[in-house]
């Protein structure tokens, strides 16, 4: 296997995560720990699936996946931020249901789908060693390339991101200046959502292109792992991302490399990874100031 393929492997793993871990950035950085991140990529791989199974268009299939992950982040949102529920039990419960919703509508439904084609553009795509990784795979990874630009502009160039970053922070100061702190936490996972519910689509779409209730793997949590390791900054966030998804692709690598491991030491990996990461990185950064903290106005 060259170079050029490893490389394509790993940001095509990678892709998921990257839109997964940008709304959870978003969040985050309002304050909210978006557990619930599992929930919503899986509805949104089962909804990308019964939007293809309908109308066999994959941009349907991106679009429901969306609006799916979007309807979860609406539990989420309201659960944690105007009833003020613990943001870890919601999360946890959110996920525990709708895998066991999505399960029980696949066994009824049955959706079908595949993977969509790819698309090269020309001269970019030829680039060497990168030019496939980065524009040449299913067309679906296109998104990103709204995704993380509008993100970063929303957060740092726009006085929403300075009020949602300032409810990260300090919601106590936010809440006297004027600011929502609730409201703002509740549109970041509203993004969140949408993000999430679109990189669930991506996953079945982009990659895998049949729908099964363990599709996820554990990647809104490895989405998670790698806000922390890039020190809830959107650039180390992405590279993160592009870590954990090189370790993704080392399964499909590493035997064209002719190397050969055994199985469920492999599918284990990215889990083995992503603890080490976490016990490396997670006292050396500095979270949002409130971070999984609920707001109440007049308590601190």
């Amino acid at each position: 296997m060259s170079t050029e393929t490893a490389y394509t492997a790993a940001t095509r793993f990678a892709a998921v995560l990257i839109f997964v871990a940008v709304g959870e950035w978003v969040a985050e950085r309002a304050g909210t720990l978006n557990i619930s991140v599992e929930a919503m990529i899986l509805v949104g791989a089962f909804a990308g699936a019964m939007g293809y199974d309908w109308t066999k268009n994959a941009l349907v299939g991106m679009i429901l996946g969306m609006i799916a992950g979007f309807l979860v982040s609406l539990v989420q949102a309201q659960m944690s931020h105007r009833l003020t529920a613990d943001q870890f039990v919601v999360g946890l419960t959110l996920n525990i249901l709708f895998l066991g919703v999505t399960s029980f509508l696949y066994s009824e439904w049955k959706p079908s789908s595949r993977v969509v084609s790819k698309l090269e553009i020309p001269l970019l795509s030829e680039i060497p060693l990168i030019g496939k990784a980065l524009f040449g795979q299913p067309w679906p990874f296109l998104f990103l390339y709204i995704i993380v630009p509008f993100a970063w502009w929303l957060v740092y160039r726009t006085r929403w991101g300075l009020e949602v970053r300032a409810a990260g922070e300090n919601p106590q100061a936010s809440d006297v200046s004027g600011i929502d702190v609730n409201k703002r936490r509740r549109q970041s996972i509203y993004f969140a959502g949408l993000c999430s519910g679109l990189g669930g689509a991506y996953l079945l779409l982009g990659q895998v292109g049949r729908f099964d209730d363990g599709i996820v793997a554990g990647r809104g949590f490895i989405a998670i792992v790698a806000v922390i390791f890039g020190g809830w900054t959107l650039r180390g966030t992405i590279f993160g991302c592009l870590l954990f998804g090189s370790v993704l692709s080392f399964r499909l690598t590493l035997p064209g490399l002719g190397y050969e491991l055994n199985t469920e030491l492999m599918s284990s990996l990215p889990f083995l990874v992503t603890i080490i990461a976490m016990t490396a990185f997670a006292r050396r950064v500095k979270p949002p100031g409130s971070l999984a903290r609920p707001f109440v106005r007049g308590l601190k």
